[in-house]
This record gives structure tokens, C-alpha cells and sequence, in this order.
């Protein structure tokens, strides 16, 4: 089964010694990883429209990376074969990046399928 993962940086400032309010903090990078052992697990596990709303929730400007490994079979030295998709974009633009997410899932759909 997968796995979603999302890490976010945060920023913060110190005042003597103690972390400030959490309001007073702002996202500087989202990066999601999501890890498939199979076109089904890729079906199940994610859609663009899961994307678009981990979107709709970021602000302007904010640096995005999408990854999507996907584990494959077992080769001759005995490791598991795998193939990673990285994307990287900004908030200010999710169509593009929505546009690349989905050229990524379909390309690693066809990964199995081959």
C-alpha cells in the first residue's frame, strides 16, 4: 500500500530563548511524496483533484515539489527495481502544475503497464 506524505518548512523567530506563536509563521516549501508498488496503487492512492485542494489551501508564491516513486520488480542483484517522478513549481501557478502532476500519473500508470 502507499504512502502520502507531505513535510512542510516552517519559519520561525526566536524571542529570548522560546519559539514564537505559530501565527506568526509561514510555510516556505510543501513538498509531497508519494511511494506505489503498482498502476492500482497509483489509481487508489492518489487523483489531481487531491492535489488541486493540497493547492487551494497553500499561499502565493510558495515553492512546490510533487514525487511519486514507484517500486517495481525484483532484478538480478536481488534490490527491488524503482523509478522516481519529481516535479517542482510554484503556488502562483496551479494549473501548470496541476497540468504536470497529471503527465506524471499518467506516465507512471503506463510504467506498470509496460
Amino acid at each position: 500500500m502507499a504512502l502520502t506524505v507531505a513535510s512542510i518548512g516552517f519559519s520561525q523567530s526566536q524571542i529570548e530563548g522560546s519559539v514564537s506563536n505559530l501565527s506568526q509563521n509561514k510555510i516556505t516549501n510543501l513538498e509531497m511524496v508519494v511511494t506505489v508498488d503498482s498502476a492500482k496503487d497509483i489509481e487508489n492512492t492518489f487523483k489531481v483533484e487531491d492535489i488541486e485542494k493540497i493547492l487551494k489551501e497553500t499561499k502565493e508564491n510558495e515553492v512546490i515539489t510533487f514525487s511519486l516513486i514507484c517500486n517495481g520488480s525484483m532484478m538480478s542483484n536481488e534490490k527491488k527495481s524503482t523509478i522516481t517522478y519529481k516535479i517542482k513549481g510554484n503556488s502562483s501557478e496551479p494549473e501548470e502544475f496541476l497540468t504536470l502532476v497529471t503527465k506524471l500519473r499518467k506516465s507512471a500508470i503506463e510504467y506498470y503497464e509496460n
